[in-house]
């Protein structure tokens, strides 16, 4: 598993030519040995950490700790087994998992015997570490259309991007990412997973993402299909999407508990507005199945941005503020011109009670009512039957 230092200068000259994020690289140190070294806490534990140049294969009966960065390089293979536990040091954002572009993570846990990432400290809290990021090579809109050109990642700058719609970076199944997430500051964030530039050859199903610092689940361009995803008490958005987001998310339950920190239920941008939509394209997941619960303060179930679209079907909103927020923030990019080619809509959704505005819409360059947004029949909304399947592999205290 010892790789060197050749491998790092690699990297960084490979990273200067990507986009500028105007954020502070983490630096990486080589101290990829595997060993029993472990930690104070963790003195058998193996310690994992640095950059990986061929497969890592864990084994679930041993104990792991990570203390630092670990990244995966192209054509090499993260395989964790079902029933596996990691423990990552409580060092914020210096310590995360990343898959770089031509890379694999091959988590797939089952339901009776999940596989946990989780914080290594005593009392675990939110942001104690970084969580997963997975850089891929599907098509992100903050480049040109058909370019060779990619981004960097928020943190660590990492490349993502290209031109394959179907790049493929491995399974999360049966997986719970616990106590991640994070921020330099107000520009450069971790989240429980960060998913850049993700193909739609990827399998991410059955995960769930608890109590995390930044956002659950956040998708910076791509084409990945995600289903059966859990957020709960997530401090800022628990699904959040940009860059060009367009692949479809299938049976979503978001619990935003009283008493923590919380921004929106689904925070949804069509481009970067750090940068500019230079692809010519704008998010447009599908999104089915949805139970989305506040904390009952004024927060928002769906805040609709930056011109993002977006089909939704079947939702219950609960204990929010308000529901559907649509906002034409960006002058050229209206949010609301997507509901009116038909791109942005939620069918079959339901508000209880507790909702005090299902909708908001002021100031629009388009002029749109409620009914355009809001379609189909409350009576037909059921959201996802998350006691069913989320039943055993998932933490809910």
């Amino acid at each position: 598993m010892k790789t060197n230092l050749f491998y790092l200068l690699a990297f960084a000259l490979i990273f200067m030519g990507c986009e500028s994020d105007d954020t502070s690289d983490i630096i990486i140190n080589d101290n990829s040995v595997t060993n029993n070294g472990g930690s104070t806490s963790n003195p058998g534990a193996i310690a994992l950490a640095g950059v990986y140049t061929s497969d890592l294969n864990l084994i679930a009966s041993e104990e792991y700790i990570i203390s630092g960065p670990l990244l995966m390089t192209s054509g090499s293979t993260l395989n964790i087994p079902a029933g596996t536990t990691i423990n990552v040091e409580p060092v914020g954002v210096n310590a995360y998992i990343a898959i770089l572009p031509g890379a694999k993570i091959e988590a797939v846990g089952t339901a009776s015997n999940p596989i946990v990432f989780t914080s290594n400290a005593g009392n675990p809290g939110s942001g104690d570490w970084g969580g997963i990021v997975i850089c891929g090579n599907a098509p992100i809109n903050s480049t040109a259309d058909g370019s060779t050109d990619t981004a960097t990642t928020e943190v660590g700058g990492l490349s993502y991007g290209g031109n394959n719609p179907n790049d493929d970076s491995g399974t999360l199944r049966y997986v719970r990412v616990e106590y991640a997430g994070g921020a330099i500051d107000g520009n450069a964030e971790l989240n429980g997973v960060s998913l850049y530039a993700v193909g739609n050859g990827t399998e991410i199903d059955y995960v769930q993402v608890y109590k995390g610092s930044d956002d659950g689940f956040e998708f910076f361009g791509g084409t990945v299909n995600a289903s059966h995803l859990v957020v709960i008490d997530a401090e800022d958005d628990s699904i959040d999407w940009t860059e060009g987001y367009t692949g479809t998310l299938t049976d979503l339950y978001i619990l935003q508990n009283a008493g923590s920190d919380h921004d929106s239920g689904f925070e949804c941008d069509g481009f970067n507005t750090d940068f500019s939509n230079e692809g010519g394209y704008l998010s447009r997941p599908t999104v089915t199945n949805v139970t989305v619960i506040g904390d009952g303060d004024s927060g928002r179930a769906f805040r609709m941005r930056a011109g993002s679209r977006g089909i939704f079907t079947n939702v219950v909103v609960d204990n929010f503020g308000r529901g559907v927020v649509i906002e034409d923030d960006e002058p050229g990019q209206a949010t609301s011109a997507g509901v009116v080619i038909g791109d942005l809509s939620f069918t079959d959704i339901s508000f209880t009670a507790s909702v005090v505005t299902p909708y908001t819409g002021n100031d629009l360059e388009n002029s749109i009512t409620e009914s355009d947004v809001i379609l189909g029949s409350s009576a037909n909304a059921t959201g996802t039957n998350f006691a069913t399947w989320g039943a055993g592999w998932t933490n809910n205290n």
